[in-house]
């Protein structure tokens, strides 16, 4: 059995796998990360563990694990997952990328976004909640909107103020929450292409579940984009694939 946990800002993920995936399991971070990858490993036997994410360094060498950087994890998950995939676009807590990858799941090129929140979920979370609104429901909210608002900057600080401003206007609140999805696809976007637009491409982790920028991002990239069932452990997936496989 081989164990493999993507440590996120927001999110812990576990992947338990030997022949087929066993278990995965999303829990959230908390503030002492370390004790909840300990809790969520307690009662598993295992026979290696490889550990990726924003806190791998900080669990890995306590709990006897390997470390794996992200890009590599979720390019052999992905791979795994869709074996047609040859671009991943990955919109996590603390950043984005976007990851090309070979006929073998290797990683050809990627492109990352980890200098400041626009374009991540930490800037999503943030906007839902100066609308106040649930993170889980502020994709449904984008969506139904009749008209987009345009938003000038995806500095959270600046859009943040930006949004009081509109939201003391009139504007409703369902076009600027659609507006906000509008520049985050348009970055993603954009990263995309950068990095070579190839067919299949596969959206995952925690911004997959947003229906909004699912439909934006195919739309503006002009081609279907493929999401799995459980789009958040793909990182810990290829963890433990590598975890299995070395």
């Amino acid at each position: 059995m081989y164990a493999g946990l993507d440590v996120g800002s927001r999110t812990i993920k576990l992947v338990i796998l030997n022949s087929q995936i066993r278990e995965q399991k999303v829990v959230d971070s908390g503030i002492n990360p370390l004790k909840r990858c300990q809790e969520l490993l307690a009662d598993k036997p295992y026979d290696r563990l490889v550990v990726t994410g924003y806190g791998r360094h900080l669990v890995a060498p306590l709990m006897g694990g390997e470390v794996v950087s992200e890009i590599k994890a979720f390019a052999l998950g992905a791979h795994y997952l869709v074996s047609s995939a040859h671009t991943v676009i990955d919109i996590g807590g603390q950043d984005s990328k976007v990851i090309s990858i070979g006929n073998s799941g290797e990683v050809v090129k990627f492109e990352m976004n980890d200098r400041c929140a626009a374009g991540t979920g930490k800037f999503l979370e943030i906007m839902a909640r100066t609308l106040e609104v649930d993170l889980s429901h502020f994709g449904d909210l984008a969506i139904n909107a009749s008209k987009s608002t345009r938003i000038n900057s995806l500095c959270t600080v600046f859009a943040e103020s930006e949004v009081v401003s509109l939201i003391a206007k009139g504007e409703e609140s369902n076009s600027i929450a659609l507006g906000l999805h509008e520049a985050i696809a348009t970055r993603i976007a954009g990263m995309v292409r950068h990095t070579g637009l190839k067919n299949t491409v596969l959206f995952v982790g925690g911004g997959a579940l947003n229906n909004c920028l699912h439909e934006l991002l195919s739309h503006k990239l002009d081609i279907e984009i493929v999401r799995v069932d459980s789009p958040q452990t793909v990182g810990a997936l290829g963890a433990a694939l590598l975890a299995a496989n070395n």
